[in-house]
């Protein structure tokens, strides 16, 4: 049976945006930058989803010291090439137009202003009522505050809310704030990882939404 949803909250990377070349491109530099050895884009973009301290640490392993340093060359060097080679998913643009009259907004771990940069660089930052990066937010998913944060904005309320995401931790963002959660199988994490934390819905295809929303 379909669900009565006033507001679509959208993960950016591996829902929306296939930015992960553009990622590891980044992180390429940085380790080159501090005379490390570059790696593969499957481990880098293993390290998305807890915002950019987080993949810059993992990045680092045990050359953590210079941590505060490499944070700031990933950061310069990805604004200048953030949408370099990122493109949509199949289907992102489609079901955006389809649920035009519907409240949509987007919730990532990523700095408000990469998340601006990427979505008008693939012309779909117009569908959005509200966005929200997470250099705006307390604490990052899988802490419900962009959800909350961006449920308030809208006064819309928990049974008509539902985030789509990629990861096991946008689904735990979802069930920690008391909604419904729709999980993508296209995204950076593997099946099996999402299964795990039993989101309301998966699909391998988000025009399926339209199958899940009326």
């Amino acid at each position: 049976m379909k669900k009565n949803i006033e507001l679509i909250m959208f993960d950016l990377d591996g829902t929306l945006v296939d930015s992960l070349k553009d990622i590891a491109n980044a992180g390429n530099f940085t380790l080159k930058s501090f005379g490390l050895k570059t790696k593969s884009v499957r481990e880098i973009t293993s390290y998305v989803g807890e915002g950019r301290e987080h993949l810059v640490k993992k990045l680092l392993g045990d050359n953590a010291v210079f941590l505060k340093e490499a944070v700031s060359v990933f950061g310069e060097y990805y604004r200048k090439h953030s949408s370099d080679n990122s493109v949509l998913y199949p289907n992102v643009r489609e079901i955006l137009e389809h649920f035009k009259d519907k409240k949509k907004a987007v919730v990532s771990n990523k700095n408000r202003e990469e998340v601006v940069s990427n979505l008008k660089a693939l012309a779909i930052y117009d569908y959005f009522e509200s966005i929200t990066g997470g250099d705006e937010v307390e604490r990052r998913k899988p802490s419900p505050f962009h959800l909350y944060k961006t449920m308030q904005r809208f006064h819309a309320n928990k049974e008509k809310s539902i985030m789509v995401g990629d990861m096991d931790i946008d689904i735990l963002t979802g069930k920690n704030a008391g909604i419904l959660t729709c999980a993508v199988t296209y995204g950076v994490s593997e099946e099996k990882d999402i299964i795990k934390v039993e989101p309301d819905f998966i699909i391998d295809d988000i025009m399926k939404l339209r199958d899940i929303i009326c």
